[in-house]
């Protein structure tokens, strides 16, 4: 049925289903889902590689439609770069996979909220099977604030820090992902 519903749609009509949070009620306190549920999408036919599955370049590429739904929600969205000349640039990217994904699969984000400060976001993303439900991949990331007319770092907006706070009172019940702070090795 998922996969049905997301059959045809292109990539960016999927945020609709995720808001733009910079101009609206970015400043009302609400109930934050723990974990945000912001981002579907299907497997394009197109990202399949010599192996019969997505390729390791696009589990980047649709994890990024997953963080601009997050950054709309949070308020760091396109509008928020348009309006206020700055956005966030990613300072480090882990990804694990679990199961691979093949074409059509329909896929489903969540987002968790793993800390914050004036300048950074740490958040993790992971990808399910939108029906078959099985956790397919993680990405997990630090984001940089930055002024792009210096492109130098700055503090987040009051309006920001205070939704991320509220984010974050939201996600601290969460257990942390047992991917998140992974360090790559062999395991000797």
């Amino acid at each position: 049925m998922i996969k049905a519903a997301l059959a045809g749609l292109r990539t960016d009509a999927i945020w609709l289903l995720s808001r733009d949070m910079s101009k609206s009620d970015s400043q009302t306190s609400q109930a934050h889902a723990a974990p945000l549920a912001l981002h579907l999408e299907s497997v394009d036919p197109a990202w399949i590689d010599y192996n019969g599955h997505m390729n390791l370049a696009y589990y980047m590429l649709a994890f990024d439609h997953a963080t601009d739904a997050f950054f709309d929600y949070i308020g760091l969205g396109v509008s928020y770069l348009e309006g206020n000349n700055c956005s966030t640039f990613a300072l480090e990217a882990h990804m694990t996979y679990e199961r691979e994904l093949v074409a059509g699969d329909p896929m489903r984000f969540e987002t968790q909220l793993l800390d914050h400060d004036a300048k950074r976001l740490h958040y993790m993303h992971a990808m399910y099977h939108a029906e078959e439900g099985y956790l397919a991949s993680t990405n997990e990331l630090i984001s940089l604030h930055v002024d792009m007319t210096q492109r130098r770092s700055s503090p987040m907006p009051r309006s920001v820090i205070e939704r991320l706070d509220q984010v974050a009172a939201a996600h601290r019940a969460l257990p942390r992902p047992p991917q998140a702070g992974r360090v790559i090795s062999l395991g000797r």
